[in-house]
């Protein structure tokens, strides 16, 4: 058993695709852009941040194949300046349009909240690190997860990186007292795959998130969970296991 879960939020303990949707929309019509995007893009375009999301809407909209949207926005793949630029005028609309719509279609998924209490009566330590604003996640914490969380992290660059760089993580495990070694952190995307390296810190994969189960193997996930009580025998067996590789 480890000392302390850390958890990535969109994808992996609430299902937040409805209302990000909505709101992407919703900024990207205010602002004069494409805005009938659907729960499937939203997947693709989630996972960096709110910036990076609008980036890949407005790079979807100018013809960009879906194929070419996960890279666009990372350190190796710069936006061209005119989809940053544009991005960066809905944001603001954005960020104050979710905070206020964050919670009509949001949910917890199946099982999640329950794993939580057993983790905690376990006697590990929970928080959530998430590229959302931390607003947002403060918010969402409070409403869905009351008590269930340590600390939780959201964007607040430049003072904190956003993932993959290592910054939240580090700064939580400081928090919550304890080190990369006895904590595993849970993640449904390639941008928690490339924390979870650049952290030094053990991943487990969700399979119920924004990213299939296909793709996260094809980037080298080792476990992968498909259910809560998956995930928690997962979680539990943390350290039992030399070497990675197997499924939950």
């Amino acid at each position: 058993m480890p000392k302390a879960a850390i958890f990535d939020m969109d994808g992996t303990i609430l299902d937040t695709t409805e209302d990000l949707t909505a709101s992407l929309n919703y900024a990207l019509e205010k602002t004069g852009h494409r805005h009938d995007y659907t729960g499937e893009h939203t997947r693709l375009f989630f996972g960096s941040g709110a910036l990076v999301a609008l980036m890949r809407a407005l790079a979807c909209e100018g013809g960009t194949e879906p194929s070419g949207l996960l890279a666009l926005g990372t350190r190796d793949c710069p936006a061209p300046r005119e989809f940053r630029e544009e991005a960066e005028r809905a944001l603001p609309v954005f960020k104050t349009y979710y905070p206020q719509h964050s919670g009509i279609f949001t949910r917890p998924y199946p099982g999640v909240p329950g794993i939580l209490e057993r983790l905690r009566r376990d006697g590990v330590r929970t928080a959530v690190v998430s590229n959302k604003m931390e607003k947002a996640v403060e918010g969402l914490c409070a409403r869905y997860f009351p008590g269930l969380f340590d600390a939780a992290a959201g964007e607040n660059e430049p003072a904190v990186r956003r993932k993959p760089a290592p910054d939240m993580i580090e700064k939580t495990l400081e928090t919550l007292g304890v080190s990369a070694r006895e904590t595993v952190y849970v993640g449904d995307s390639e941008v928690d795959l490339e924390t979870a390296e650049n952290a030094g810190i053990a991943l487990i994969a969700v399979s119920w998130g924004f990213r299939s189960k296909e793709f996260l193997r094809s980037r080298g996930a080792g476990i992968i969970a498909d259910g809560a009580e998956e995930l928690y025998r997962a979680i539990s067996s943390f350290g039992e296991k030399s070497g990675g590789g197997e499924e939950a």
